[in-house]
């Protein structure tokens, strides 16, 4: 069994556009999957989520799902102290 790899958003954007241009040029969909090295649901999540981004735009994305998932883990800690410093005030512990 061949070793996951992940991508990068531009690596996507550029086998998103190499497919674009196999299946142009007459090359059948599990031919195209094969030479990308790709399952077609993850090929087919890949159109949804990038389809139609630019390299720049997929990477900003990328950066603003990070910084989204941060600032949730901020929150919930922030949540947790106030919670906890609540108890402590009404004396529940």
């Amino acid at each position: 069994m061949k070793k996951r790899t992940r991508h990068n958003p531009e690596q996507i954007i550029r086998k998103l556009r190499e497919a674009d241009g196999m299946l142009s040029a007459g090359k059948e969909l599990g031919q195209v999957l094969q030479a990308l090295e790709v399952s077609e649901a993850t090929f087919h999540r890949w159109r949804n989520q990038y389809g139609g981004m630019k390299a720049e735009e997929a990477k900003r994305l990328k950066e603003l799902q990070e910084e989204n998932q941060r600032l949730k883990k901020l929150l919930a800690e922030a949540e947790l102290d106030k919670a906890i410093l609540k108890e402590a005030l009404e004396g529940n512990y």
